[in-house]
């Protein structure tokens, strides 16, 4: 499988050494093809990473993970739309305001990110995935220590499948709970809120939740 990973920050870093860590094509997509970060990353990473635009990011791979800071990732895709067509896009983003203290979401309640780009590419299948931790943890769960879960949105269930191997069997999410269509990603976006407070209880990004649920009946 081949993958794209469309940003050279913390979170694209992450996943795309991750990926090919574990044996996988990657080719990291920036805005300009001579991307100093990119190029240092691939030729530090060896194998088969590659780095290009996020257009040659996303017509390189089957599934293409959206690294891109929330605020501007969906001006970004729309610009790529046309390589993205068919593909699985993992949307790691939050739509985080940082120029409020404590952050706030520049979208949300009736509406998400997550949604917003499934309407700006309809003919792509975008999974909403691993934007409750911090980046190290999105690809080694046991990086925060005791059980904790994994969520997944979208649309598509063969995609939120594909996405679900993926977490599990290569970042170790050992439960990863598929909250439905893409609209509940509302409340994983909206976790962002909470994330930031409990960052400041514990002096950490590497804190995330546990489901309990009392059985039916």
């Amino acid at each position: 499988m081949r993958f794209g990973v469309l940003g050279t920050g913390m979170v694209g870093m992450e996943i795309a050494g991750k990926l090919a860590t574990v044996g996988q094509d990657v080719r990291m997509g920036a805005r300009q093809a001579n991307n100093a970060k990119a190029s240092s990353w691939a030729i530090a990473a060896g194998g088969s990473a590659s780095h290009g635009t996020f257009g040659d990011a996303a017509a390189f791979g089957d599934v293409v993970f959206n690294c891109i800071h929330g605020v501007y990732a969906l001006e970004a895709l729309r610009a790529i739309a046309g390589p993205l067509r068919g593909k699985i896009l993992v949307d790691v983003s939050n739509p985080i305001d940082y120029s409020r203290s404590p952050p706030g979401l520049t979208v949300c309640d009736h509406d998400s990110l997550g949604e917003q780009i499934q309407r700006a590419l309809p003919e792509t299948r975008v999974v909403k995935a691993l934007n409750i931790v911090g980046c190290k943890a999105m690809v080694d769960a046991s990086y925060i220590p005791g059980e904790h879960d994994m969520f997944v949105s979208g649309n598509d269930g063969e995609a939120k499948a594909v996405v679900t191997r993926i977490v599990s069997e290569w970042f170790g999410w050992r439960r990863v709970i598929d909250l439905g269509d893409i609209a509940s990603c509302r409340g994983t976006e909206a976790f962002t809120i909470l994330f930031h407070a409990l960052w400041k209880v514990y002096g950490t990004p590497y804190v995330n939740i546990q489901v309990a649920a009392r059985p039916k009946g």
